[in-house]
């Protein structure tokens, strides 16, 4: 695992280009073709972003949004904002421009950096509406060509000032990520606003490195591990997976598209997978369908290793007792069936595998699990930095989302309302102390609005909303 224990994220970019140069920070499929990216190419081509926003004007505490699928270069947004005390505003790519109106305003945010044309579009159809924004910038020049506003700027024209502006002013980029702290705001991630407008959840490096680090040191994860980032920017599992890698010295690889990422997934062949309930659900079928049309003895064979995996290979993986007997018919099963569908899957290298959100099927969950996938569940919130409990390994459970996560305080209130408390918790929300303070109490725990109980194994199982269970009792 990358020793890296510096204090704020850019720093950490910067410390792993020290020590880890060489190895593999980001990798990106792109028109079928993967291209790697080392911790010293990553380090290079941040300092030179954040030297051309500097150029374009960016300042410390200025407010920049980031829009598009999951790309190097997008990730790079961040850390070259964040190295200039600039704030990070990531927004779902698939939003409508009126809901891109809300949060460029409610940030007041400067400047956006996005992917494509199709983003630049939507900004320009509502630019007019939002006076803070001065200028676009896209990645991707397919179809730009014939735009001509002076406030759109072709990402790699940035960089070329930005490298420029590096020689000009030769100290201006060390100084300025000197001058960072651990507690300054390097995020706005905005809520998805199920009940009312959105609320931008501001996290600290504090929160970010923390909550990474404490899982790497559950977890293991070093640098010889990889992972697939195909969930939203904008949202904080996705952009606290990348921490992760970026505090274990690991490797983020991003996806075509969503149409090609299990063809992706398998080329990569990642260490590490996070997957939400329904596309496991969604493997499980494409494996069920293909069983369908199978020859008989295909089926049959399939159907008595997979009967002696549910029986023997949920032991196995978690190191539990099993006869010789049993781990010979095991291995056979791996050899035949196992092994091939766990190649398919791409999940061949899999140590570590997630899932999280609403309740995953406990016939989905030990089917994968009796493959010799380590799938397990986690439990969290944008306010926490993601974490509150995980599933260690050899204690995992179907029904319930796991222990309190190292650092991770819990306790019940008396409609057993789950409260936490850690250094991942949250600063504060963007411009509204009202529901800060409803949400986060003076003395740091934090209001998760679920009920649920602890089981005779210290297990945490959630039950439903607390609001909900207080009306059950109210009929009762």
């Amino acid at each position: 695992m990358s020793n890296n224990q510096a204090d704020t994220v850019p720093r950490c970019l910067f410390d792993n280009a020290d020590k880890i140069g060489g190895a593999p920070a980001f990798g990106e499929k792109y028109l079928g073709i993967w291209q790697t990216y080392s911790w010293h190419d990553t380090a290079a081509e941040v300092r030179a972003l954040a030297c051309g926003l500097a150029a374009l004007g960016l300042e410390r505490g200025d407010m920049v949004a980031i829009i598009g699928d999951n790309r190097p270069h997008l990730y790079w947004v961040f850390f070259a904002s964040q190295s200039l005390g600039a704030v990070p505003v990531p927004m779902y790519q698939n939003g409508v421009a009126a809901e891109f109106e809300y949060v460029l305003n409610h940030a007041a945010v400067r400047f956006a950096v996005v992917e494509d044309q199709e983003q630049t579009d939507k900004l320009l159809e509502i630019k007019d509406q939002c006076p803070s924004l001065e200028g676009i910038i896209y990645h991707n020049p397919r179809g730009m060509r014939s735009y001509e506003q002076s406030f759109v700027h072709s990402y790699t024209d940035i960089q070329a000032k930005g490298r420029e502006y590096d020689v000009q002013h030769p100290d201006y980029f060390e100084r300025e990520l000197a001058v960072g702290k651990a507690d300054d705001v390097v995020g706005i991630f905005y809520t998805s606003g199920t009940t009312g407008t959105p609320k931008g959840v501001q996290l600290t490096s504090k929160n970010l490195l923390s909550s990474a680090r404490d899982f790497n040191g559950q977890e293991g994860l070093n640098e010889r591990d990889r992972q697939v980032n195909y969930a939203p920017m904008a949202w904080i599992g996705d952009h606290l997976f990348m921490c992760l890698s970026l505090s274990a010295g690991s490797c983020t690889n991003c996806p075509e598209s969503p149409e090609t990422l299990l063809v992706d997934v398998k080329e990569i062949g990642p260490t590490m997978f996070f997957a939400a309930p329904a596309i496991w659900e969604g493997l499980l079928t494409s494996i069920t369908i293909r069983m369908e049309d199978a020859s008989k003895i295909k089926r049959s064979m399939f159907n008595y290793f997979m009967d002696l995996a549910k029986s023997v290979g949920i032991r196995i993986l978690d190191g539990k007792s099993v006869s010789i007997a049993e781990r010979v018919l095991y291995g056979l099963g791996n050899l035949l069936v196992y092994g091939p569908l766990r190649n398919n899957l791409g999940l061949s290298r899999t140590r570590l595998a997630y899932t999280a959100g609403e309740a995953i099927g406990p016939e989905i969950f030990s089917f994968f699990r009796s493959l010799g996938i380590n799938i397990k569940q986690l439990y969290g919130q944008t306010e926490a930095t993601v974490f509150i409990c995980a599933q260690p390994d050899g204690e995992v459970k179907s029904d319930t989302v796991g222990k309190v996560f190292p650092g991770v305080e819990l306790r019940l209130s008396d409609n057993n309302e789950v409260f936490y408390r850690s250094p991942g918790v949250f600063h504060s929300y963007y411009k509204n102390p009202e529901s800060t303070a409803e949400t986060k109490d003076a003395e740091g725990w934090v209001a998760t609005g679920d009920a649920g109980f602890i089981d005779d194994d210290g297990h945490l199982k959630i039950i439903d909303r607390a609001k909900d269970v207080g009306l059950m009792n109210d009929d009762t």
